[in-house]
């Protein structure tokens, strides 16, 4: 794996034979040690004002709903009406016993026992505590990402770049950023949340034929690192750590999706039921880059926007590393803004999944195929 040394290597050979002499054991490897590339100072918040009065956001609306049953809508609904607070004002632990990992493929994902809005504010404080800043979160749409961040575990523990890495922490970094996205949705059965996490990855590499120039790339969604940060907040929930390894090592269930090509457009089909379906659908979106602007599960549809990641590049010069990020495209590349929907819906084995432009109608260009693809290498 690609490592880089600051130029201030002379020196820090100097402190790292200092501390050799003094230390002679190595620091555990981890596999994941996650250092923020954002610094925030740490707030001290009394207890009475650390959570606000209720949220409503996730509550069941009462009745028959009315149009179209969008997240954007029914929030326009609900606003300026009571808010419903949770018992005591805290958010209250689920019970051990019932929280497990379910799986298809190679996504995963945890059910447990609460409201969106009561696990909330513990999957935020995990990934904080976790060593990440949380740069969008959106209640509303159940969704929360954090910033980019250094995995310090892949950086060598043990010999010389083991004892200047613990001598001086900034001296080597890795060639690699990750991110993740957290999506909480209503779980199947009643009473419970499912929770998705999603993984993006950044590296950088060579570029040039005297490997003189780098440029930060994406690199594929990691499973192995998705199911890592799920065992992880297992933990958070209360849950024995050897249960937690034992349901993320579980056996993956045989799956089968199939895209079909044909003149009225292209699809996928999935060898789901529709629930199953719409909650893997939502979860491949994440991975492959989509921003889910908004969703109607009523009618199975996910708004959609493809949105090129060169928009995470900060331009300006005083960014650091940040600045330097161009991938997928050149900076000069306007964004592709163009709105999809992504129809779910029911078939006779299963459920199948097509591409449609922003009035509805049925996508039938290249960009259809392409989607299609993208969500079928995730879904297969």
């Amino acid at each position: 794996m690609q490592w880089r040394k600051s130029s201030v290597i002379t020196v820090a050979l100097a402190a790292g034979f200092a501390l050799g002499a003094c230390s002679s054991f190595d620091i555990p490897s981890k596999k994941v040690d996650y250092k923020t590339t954002t610094k925030l100072p740490q707030l001290d918040i009394p207890p009475d004002l650390a959570r606000p009065g209720g949220d409503d956001r996730f509550v069941v609306p009462d009745g028959a709903p009315k149009g179209t049953a969008t997240f954007s809508n029914y929030s326009k609904e609900r606003a300026g009406k009571p808010a419903i607070a949770s018992a005591g004002g805290a958010a209250v632990l689920p019970s051990v016993d019932n929280v497990r990992i379910d799986r298809a493929g190679t996504q995963r994902w945890l059910v447990v026992p609460g409201t969106p809005d009561q696990l909330w504010s513990v999957v935020k404080e995990f990934w904080q505590e976790t060593g990440f800043v949380i740069n969008m979160e959106s209640p509303e749409a159940g969704v929360m990402e954090t910033d980019w961040s250094e995995n310090r575990a892949k950086i060598p523990q043990s010999g010389i770049s083991g004892v200047i890495g613990r001598a001086l922490d900034s001296l080597y970094s890795t060639a690699e950023r990750d991110k993740y996205r957290t999506r909480l949705e209503r779980g199947a059965q009643p009473g419970t949340t499912e929770i998705y996490i999603s993984h993006r990855g950044m590296e950088e590499i060579f570029i040039s034929e005297y490997k003189d120039q780098l440029r930060w790339q994406p690199r594929k969604p990691d499973p192995d690192l998705e199911a890592e940060m799920l065992r992880k907040l297992m933990l958070r929930f209360g849950v024995d750590d050897s249960r937690a390894k034992t349901q993320i090592a579980g056996a993956a269930p045989q799956l089968q999706a199939k895209i079909t090509r044909g003149t009225e457009g292209d699809l996928l089909a999935l060898n789901d039921p529709f629930d199953r379906a719409w909650r893997r659908v939502g979860l491949a979106l994440d991975r492959v880059g989509f921003t889910v602007e908004d969703r109607d599960r009523s009618k199975g549809v996910y708004f959609v926007r493809y949105i090129d990641p060169d928009a995470d590049v900060k331009t300006t010069e005083d960014k650091g590393w940040f600045s330097k990020l161009k991938f997928w495209g050149s900076s000069s590349k306007p964004q592709s803004r163009e709105q999809y929907r992504i129809l779910v819906k029911e078939a006779t084995a299963g459920a199948e999944v097509q591409v449609l432009d922003k009035d509805g109608g049925r996508e039938k260009s290249d960009t259809a195929g392409r989607i299609l693809t993208l969500l079928f290498d995730q879904l297969k």
